[in-house]
């Protein structure tokens, strides 16, 4: 991670950072951010970043306002207390998080940042849209949209379009029906939903290459991570424990080595959208708060068992029950939280750590001249 531009006031790098930076990046960006977006001109400025670079990165008093200690969970509601338009709202609420990174988030030009934009905020609007069943191991796809092979996977049908395909398979609104879902796959197929919407109206042609793709084999797993995705922070310098941009992905461990060994259950990866809300691919209209999340995890242990097989399973009822209990008793609920809102241990350790993750995935930018996605064909 280049660290080259300085939060003002902080010593940390952050912000958003052009790679091509002049008098007229400069002027567009201001464009964007308060003409479009409606965002005061005094929140922000811009501070020269290495090789002519800029960065455009919150001012200290905005940031201590807006997303004070790098916590973006109560951003929206500082920023738009009375949300009228969600799409608006979500960009709004994107761009802010970005300029509050606490860590460089670098674009070529000003139109990129914006394409980043609204693919986090389809993003956003896809997660709160989808629904799913959780099966680990089963799993379908609507047979219009959809083929299944044993080596390649799900694969696109002949003369279907990707982004109707990963609605129908995600979104019971427009099925009527619940497919089987890991929570891993589903969360690709919602931000290959983000990427597919923006490459329809702004980048046909890299659609066409990912679509082609799509019809001969799935895109899946350390692929999809390394084709579509970036990530920020690591174990050796974690992302702060509250900050997420709307449209992330991450991933909360299931601190408990027993529980963990529930398939499905080793933790749950989860998409932010904003608000303070958390994807519920399950229980679509119940998303998850960050307090929600910990507790229902710390829970796994109270719920799993072994069946007459050996295997371990969980009793979902008995986890929904404890979490209740836990909510209804204040001081339990603050060593609950206590336990769980600490960073992760490494894999393969199970000691003091919590469920928190030091990373953070977003989508690699798609808007043509700097597309970043390289789709294999073969």
């Amino acid at each position: 991670m280049d660290m080259g531009c300085l939060v003002a006031g902080t010593g940390l790098a952050g912000g958003v950072r052009l790679s091509q930076a002049d008098a007229t990046s400069s002027h567009a960006m201001i464009d964007y951010l308060e003409g479009h977006l409606g965002l005061p001109h005094h929140l922000w400025h811009e501070l020269p970043g290495p090789s002519a670079s800029s960065c455009h990165v919150l001012t200290e008093e905005a940031r201590q306002v807006l997303m004070p200690q790098f916590s973006t969970l109560n951003l929206r509601s500082v920023l738009d207390p009375l949300t009228t338009d969600l799409d608006h709202a979500l960009e709004r609420e994107v761009a802010v998080a970005l300029l509050g990174s606490p860590v460089a988030i670098e674009f070529d030009d000003v139109e990129t940042f914006a394409s980043h934009v609204r693919v986090q905020r389809r993003i956003c609007r896809a997660a709160s849209r989808t629904a799913v069943a959780f099966k680990t191991l089963a799993a379908e796809r609507p047979d219009r949209f959809w083929t299944y092979d044993e080596e390649a996977g799900f694969l696109l049908r002949p003369g279907e379009r990707l982004s109707e395909a990963l609605r129908a398979a995600t979104q019971p609104s427009v099925t009527g029906q619940l497919y089987d879902f890991s929570c891993y796959r589903a969360s690709e197929y919602v931000i290959l939903l983000g990427l597919s919407e923006e490459l329809e109206t702004f980048n046909p042609a890299m659609l066409d290459q990912l679509e082609t793709r799509c019809r001969r084999r799935a895109i899946r797993s350390r692929e999809f991570h390394e084709v579509f995705l970036d990530e920020f922070g690591s174990h050796e310098s974690p992302m702060p424990d509250r900050y997420f941009v709307p449209g992330d992905r991450l991933w909360f461990r299931n601190p408990d080595e027993r529980s963990s060994d529930a398939l499905g259950y080793e933790g749950s990866w989860v998409i932010y959208m904003g608000g303070g809300l958390f994807s519920n691919f399950w229980k679509q209209e119940r998303p998850y708060t960050l307090e929600d999340k910990c507790i229902e995890i710390f829970h796994w242990r109270d719920g799993a068992y072994q069946d007459d097989q050996q295997e371990w399973q969980m009793d979902e009822g008995k986890v929904d029950a404890c979490v209740a209990r836990t909510f209804a008793d204040s001081a339990e609920r603050s060593r609950v939280l206590n336990r769980m809102m600490r960073m992760r241990d490494p894999q393969g350790v199970y000691a003091e750590g919590g469920c928190l993750d030091a990373s953070r995935e977003q989508p690699k930018n798609v808007w043509p001249g700097h597309c970043r996605l390289q789709v294999q064909l073969a």
